[in-house]
């Protein structure tokens, strides 16, 4: 099993239920719900990062990419599962969320993502420009770069 990347000042856990109906007919987390797991981290981490201001969401915010690799099965299990997070690759109109999914005693790894969201203005339907505020913000969660597989070769 791969083991966790190393550990980072700046990185952020939330916890994430898991639903019975997140498996698959191999009794496993099916791999379209492992997006919505990060989708559900995502949520948690704004709140807590961003507080009541619900700025960045009001103003818009869009999905652009996602990457993710999956290395291990999950299957269900009552306990909450970890999704470590933080920023990376923070732009003038966006930025990054790297994820890893992973036991928390430095087990097993699921998966390892990456999502990119750009600030988006829905009345004009173009990007938009990242304000001083939420980058000093986004830059108190940044790390570095996700440890895909792929990269390592």
């Amino acid at each position: 099993m791969d083991k966790p990347v190393e550990d980072r000042v700046n990185d952020y856990t939330v916890d994430v239920p898991l639903r019975w109906s997140d498996m698959d007919a191999y009794a496993h987390v099916n791999n379209v719900q492992f997006l919505r797991l990060l989708e559900d981290a995502r949520v948690v981490a704004f709140e807590d990062w961003f507080g009541q201001d619900r700025s960045l969401l009001d103003e818009g915010v869009l999905v652009a990419r996602h990457e993710i690799e999956y290395l291990a099965p999950l299957t269900f299990r009552r306990a909450p599962l970890p999704i470590r997070m933080w920023t990376r690759r923070i732009t003038a109109t966006g930025f990054d969320v790297g994820y890893e999914v992973a036991e928390r005693d430095g087990g097993t790894v699921y998966a390892r993502a990456e999502t990119t969201l750009v600030l988006y203005d829905f009345t004009h339907a173009r990007p938009r420009r990242m304000n001083p505020e939420l980058r000093a913000n986004l830059e108190r969660y940044e790390g570095g770069e996700v440890a895909f597989r792929w990269r390592r070769r």
